[in-house]
């Protein structure tokens, strides 16, 4: 059943040309950008934004309802007024912004100040869709939404806090993302939507907005545009468009060029200036709007003051404007965004939009350049429901949120996809030129889990370059990275990104120089952060040195082996995570030549033993002096029921250690049947999954189609989690599909139960063959069949291209090389894939 919001696409035309923008759609109906837009905390908010892009472009232009921040989107689907649209790099939620600029349409006194310059936006016929995004706002201004700007909410400077009351000496660590929760208002304004002064009247703009990965166009049509009932008390009533650069604290640029119709300007805000051990203090986001229409006035402004006439100005919260005669009736706008200089922004706007391009031809190539991701994939006999649970609208969604990271940083020169690339690198500081992407975005705590694994499949062309990435950074700062958003912000723990380069090479990927990526996890593996035995380490700690292994200093130690609770931040949850990394970095090691050391690091992969307490059943953190520290300290993001279980490379070997795979059957019961899992948050990502890895299959087949149900929806408020860059859609892309990464070091899936009749996957050149393309090289077509499963949840039997399979495991050679996937479906429990 198609959603009910698709409704209205159809009846969506350009103003005066008489063309649907809605036509030749595909598969891109059943997304809906707006999933992941709603919740009552940052916490129960998915973090997504209703964003116009190409997949993984360098810059997503959104609505703007809110000023973002660490823990603030730009976007928020409760907020009526639009405040302008915005060129934005935050990468989610828990994340700051770098480099944005807004532009703000209007009617009348230009209004500058965010909470001066509220559009009332007609919510019923918002349209939502990966190639544009259109509304309706009124033309006055209105001042509404002051307590939804980034002065009042902001929590921490620069992304910094200090040390939390629960770190003690470093007991405790992260429950969430750590920064304080504060009440946010869901659909506030300051004072009910007042009219400010000289800007009564009506009319209507309508907003029509696309986007490639380096210039957004923006259509304004001012309809209605009716002059004021009182002319001797306001100015006249002429269109305008004001373009800020800067917010408080920022000293920015603006430059008008009437006679080129172009602003142009500079910002240099990176919100997360305080984390990590680089400042990049070259660092800065350039841009240049070109006008469709000459500039009947314009000026400048800064915090609220105008300056008309003016053409230069440098400061903070600076921004300039544009005005245009009263007859005007549509203006468009091309802005070409860039890390580099003002002179590649201007470059960016001459190689993707060429004079002669018009804003419908831009549509059509965002909307190809989604059908070719998107379209590979052809769901059949799906679960009919409602159009708030319709799983086509879930799966892919997912899907389009995904394929948007890591972002490609690097910049044209040439042609969009050929040729010299440009890019700036805030670890040299330095503008770099390479024949190759540069891609930045990495919240690899997260996205190691599955997002890695994705991208294999439905982008292989992108992987490997993917991996040069993670290499150039390691050969430039010297150490491979934990959270990139611009620079390192040692967000999170562990160093996942061993995993990474791990899923790459067993899955055939290895364009690129493994001996370089076996330096930075050897590095990773057996060197120490600097100060290890002096900083704690707790969450966003400011100004610190690469985080990497915190603790690895006692970790090493001869009759350690795990993490000391009393001396670091999230001790057990380190030592269990630092086990799992020990056996990615055996992976990578030995692809690289160094089996003796991958002998040793597989060795030390079994440190997890080290921190289970053998009286309580639980995994618990542990003091220097060997004693208990307590069941509620030491974890990041979770507790001592999820940590039990995070053992994702070693599930047998937890089996035995707890007795056998009967008490860890017994154990996840307990789990679940108590409530005590999180799918919010990925540490229960794998979790379900141990049931089939651990032989008894039937246990996870239901009970993902249960997750997924309470979890995901096709709703603004349809991620019960952060997005976290493609992870929380990652898990139920592939639990859809019938299979799950449960080991992302391997090329290994685990098992689930599929949720469609039939999928048809078109795999991309490349997923089969490492990335590597010959011209004579043809597509792979793997179909997934599993009839009436939207009713059966249970398996009877799979098969493979007609070879019977017995274990609850697929490779990543079986799926790419297979052409049939074929599930045997059952209303009850079967024996298929069991312990015995």
């Amino acid at each position: 059943m198609r959603p009910l919001f698709y409704s209205f696409l159809f009846v969506s035309y350009t103003l005066g040309t008489g063309t649907s923008y809605h036509e030749n759609t595909g598969v891109l109906q059943y997304v809906n950008p707006k999933i992941g837009t709603f919740g009552y905390s940052p916490n129960g908010n998915g973090g997504m934004i209703p964003s116009v892009s190409v997949p993984f472009g360098m810059t997503r232009w959104t609505p703007q309802t809110r000023e973002n921040f660490i823990s603030q989107c730009p976007y928020h689907d409760a907020d009526q007024y639009i405040h302008g649209f915005q060129a934005t790099h935050q990468p989610a939620i828990w994340m700051g912004e770098s480099g944005q600029v807004v532009l703000t349409p209007g009617v009348g006194k230009v209004q500058t100040l965010f909470e001066q310059r509220a559009h009332k936006m007609d919510k019923a016929n918002e349209i939502s869709t990966p190639y544009i995004y259109e509304v309706t706002i009124d033309s006055q201004a209105v001042e509404a939404d002051a307590n939804l700007t980034e002065s009042i909410y902001s929590p921490v400077p620069g992304g910094a806090q200090p040390v939390p009351d629960d770190v003690r000496e470093g007991a405790n660590g992260r429950t969430r993302r750590a920064l304080p929760e504060q009440p946010r208002p869901t659909n506030p304004a300051s004072n009910s939507g007042q009219i400010l002064y000289g800007d009564e009247g009506g009319g209507s703009i309508k907003v029509a907005l696309t986007a490639t990965s380096h210039v957004g166009h923006l259509r304004f049509d001012f309809l209605q545009n009716v002059t004021s009932s009182y002319p001797s008390q306001s100015p006249s009533k002429e269109p305008y468009v004001y373009v800020q650069a800067t917010r408080a604290n920022w000293t920015g640029h603006v430059e008008i060029n009437p006679s080129t119709q172009e602003l142009s300007g500079t910002n240099p805000q990176r919100q997360d200036y305080a984390l990590g051990p680089s400042r990049a203090p070259s660092f800065s986001g350039y841009f240049v709007s070109r006008f469709s229409e000459p500039f009947s006035s314009f000026g400048v402004a800064q915090a609220g003051r105008i300056r008309s006439g003016v053409t230069v100005a440098n400061g903070t919260q600076i921004g300039a404007f544009v005005t245009f005669s009263n007859s005007t009736k549509r203006v468009e706008v091309r802005t070409g965004v860039s890390f580099v200089s003002i002179e590649q922004a201007r470059r960016n706007l001459e190689v993707e939009a060429p004079p002669n391009t018009t804003f419908d031809a831009v549509v059509e190539e965002v909307k190809e350049a989604w059908l070719e991701k998107l379209g590979r994939v052809t769901i059949e006999g799906v679960n009919q429901t409602s159009s708030s649970h319709d799983p086509r609208t879930i799966w892919y969604t997912g899907l389009f949120h995904a394929l948007q990271y890591p972002s490609d940083f690097s910049e044209p020169t040439e042609s969009k996809t050929e040729g010299l690339r440009t890019f700036y690198s805030g670890y040299t500081d330095s503008i770099h030129e390479a024949e190759d992407s540069y891609f930045q975005s990495f919240s690899i705590w997260d996205t190691f889990r599955a997002e890695h694994s994705l991208l294999t499949l439905f982008a292989p062309e992108r992987v490997n370059s993917i991996m040069r990435s993670l290499v150039q950074i390691f050969s430039w700062s010297g150490r491979l990275p934990m959270w990139a958003n611009v620079v390192e912000t040692n967000i999170m723990i562990g160093t996942h990104v061993d995993a990474v380069l791990a899923n790459a090479l067993v899955r055939g990927f290895h364009g690129f120089d493994i001996a370089q990526a076996w330096a930075g996890v050897k590095k990773n593996a057996f060197d120490p952060p600097d100060q290890d035995s002096q900083l704690l380490y707790y969450d966003r700690e400011p100004y610190t040195p690469d985080e990497v292994r915190a603790g690895l200093t006692s970790y090493m130690q001869p009759g350690g082996g795990y993490v000391p609770n009393d001396r670091w931040a999230e001790s057990a949850s380190r030592t269990l995570d630092y086990a799992f990394d020990d056996f990615a970095a055996s992976v990578v090691a030995a692809h690289a030549g160094g089996n003796a050391t991958a002998a040793g690091l597989l060795a030390r992969a079994q440190n997890y033993h080290n921190i289970y307490n053998a009286n309580t059943t639980f995994m618990e953190a542990r003091n220097a002096n060997g004693t208990w520290a307590g069941s509620d300290q030491g974890w990041t993001e979770g507790d001592d029921w999820v940590y039990t279980f995070d053992v994702m490379h070693d599930p047998d070997g937890l089996a035995s250690m707890m007795g056998g795979a009967a008490n860890l059957k017994s154990k996840l019961d307990a789990h679940f049947n108590g409530g005590h899992n999180d799918q919010t948050n990925e540490p229960s990502h794998h979790v379900p999954y141990l049931y089939a890895a651990i032989g008894y299959p039937a246990n996870t087949q239901n009970l993902t189609r249960k997750i997924a149900w309470e979890n995901y929806n096709a709703t603004s408020a349809g991620l019960g989690g952060n997005e976290d860059l493609g992870q929380m859609s990652a898990w139920y892309i592939f639990s859809a599909l019938g299979f799950y990464p449960v080991n992302p070091a391997t090329d290994e899936y685990v098992v689930g139960a599929p949720f469609f009749e039939t999928v048809t996957l078109r795999f991309p050149a490349g997923a089969a063959t490492g990335g590597v393309v010959s011209v004579e090289q043809d597509e792979l077509t793997l179909v997934i069949s599993a009839p009436d499963a939207p009713k059966k949840p249970f398996v009877k039997s799979l098969k493979v291209d007609g070879r019977n399979v017995e274990k609850p495991i697929l490779t990543h050679g079986e799926i790419v090389g297979a052409g049939r996937i074929e599930f045997e479906m059952a209303d009850t429990p079967q024996d298929w894939g069991t312990l015995n």
